[in-house]
């Protein structure tokens, strides 16, 4: 019995979709690292378990699995599908000399200024950047750019902490408002403009075996400025397009340049209005919004196992052909409070509801989300990419969150 310690510091349901996938291969025993005692399925996915109070400390998580170890032997992998733990793990990894992402390949993923440097010498377009810690780095860096610019930590997630800036006022003030200093820089990047999506991939052994492509509708930092846009990803049937090459190109390239042997891998890219393609950045992990689930319906098949396989067992032999176009809506409405209803979800249904292969409703009671990714969703599935479009518009037109 192979023992695999899994960090899942808190129990989220997109977590412990991964966790499962991981306690149904062959011959594999489960162990968590978590934040707080298991209970009810996530404490029966786990055949024994360690807590930490910081799971950001690797010195907490190499204590935890020591204890894992003592108890049932040398790990045979530390897995997580968490972005900010990936360095920790990786750190542990080292520790205890288990196969895995090093911690240099896992920080060159992590820390955004790093990669984007080893992108642009392996000659992959990127958004120019600069780390910003003093107030003449941010003017140096208009200067060379110009604006807009976009601010965030240069270890951020997704579109969290990110900020678009339209002059020098405004950079002044994002720049002291996020502390810029040596020991806390601010990454300030070209804005680019343009369509944008992800490429993922599953990684083995350092070789592509699989990937896809997607398309955000809009740009994920256009929908944390606007509360008001319900943002959709789609997932197009067809991927092997001619439109579709450079960006599997550079995101190849991308995976080789950053030396990751396995795993998943989540690249966001931009179409610019020239028809170039540029990277924004690439993660050493599964991509969130639902895309894993996207990628199983679209292919009929079970991208959670996929990556299991993949990190666990380092091998491949998922099925991952495309047969269906999927997109998914997620569901806010203006305001600020608590969910009190959800307006023309009859009318959606009566419109769309033979196409909708999962939905969840947004919770009445519940305070209103934070993320671009709302309080509901709703995933739909055709053969015809076009259809798709279609009904993400109908859907994102006709539902709506009321909040109190």
């Amino acid at each position: 019995m192979r023992s695999v310690v899994f960090v899942a510091p808190f129990p989220l349901e997109t977590t412990l979709r991964f966790v499962r996938a991981a306690a149904r291969l062959d011959g594999v025993r489960v162990l968590g690292v978590v934040c707080q005692e298991p209970r009810g399925e996530e404490r029966r996915l786990f055949a024994d378990f360690a807590r930490v109070d910081n799971p950001l400390a690797a010195s907490e998580l190499i204590g935890a699995i020591d204890v894992l170890r003592r108890r049932h032997g040398q790990p045979h992998r530390i897995v997580g599908v968490l972005e900010p733990l990936q360095v920790q793990l990786a750190v542990a990894r080292d520790h205890f000399g288990v196969p895995g992402t090093d911690p240099n390949t896992a920080d060159l993923f992590r820390d955004k200024a790093r990669m984007k440097d080893r992108l642009r010498q392996a000659g992959l377009p990127v958004a120019r950047h600069r780390l910003i810690t003093r107030m003449e780095d941010a003017d140096s860096f208009a200067h060379e750019v110009g604006f807009p610019i976009v601010l965030k930590p240069p270890a951020g997630l997704g579109a969290k902490a990110t900020f678009r800036v339209a002059n020098l006022a405004e950079l002044r003030s994002g720049v002291r408002g996020m502390g810029a200093s040596r020991d806390n820089p601010v990454l300030g990047e070209e804005f680019l403009q343009g369509t944008e999506g992800s490429f993922e991939t599953i990684t083995v052994g350092g070789r592509v075996r699989a990937r896809s492509i997607s398309h955000y509708l809009p740009p994920p930092l256009t929908v944390v400025e606007n509360p008001w846009i319900q943002w959709c990803c789609m997932l197009p049937r067809d991927i092997d397009r001619p439109e579709y090459e450079e960006v599997a190109r550079v995101g190849i390239k991308a995976i080789d340049a950053l030396g990751l042997r396995d795993g998943f891998t989540h690249m966001e890219w931009f179409r610019r209005t020239d028809g170039s393609i540029a990277i924004g950045e690439i993660a050493q992990r599964p991509p969130g919004a639902n895309i894993v689930k996207m990628v199983s319906y679209a292919t009929e098949t079970d991208a959670y196992r996929a990556w299991a396989r993949a990190t666990i067992d380092g091998a491949f032999d998922t099925p991952w052909h495309r047969r269906y176009a999927v997109g998914c809506a997620f569901f806010r409405g203006i305001g600020r409070g608590r969910v009190a209803g959800i307006e023309g979800g009859d009318e959606a249904q009566r419109a769309v509801g033979k196409w909708v292969v999962e939905s969840k409703l947004p919770t009445i009671g519940a305070p209103k989300s934070d993320s671009y990714e709302g309080d509901g969703y709703a995933i739909v599935r055709d053969e015809r990419t076009g259809v798709v479009e279609e009904l993400l518009e109908k859907l994102i037109s006709t539902v709506r969150v009321r909040y109190a």
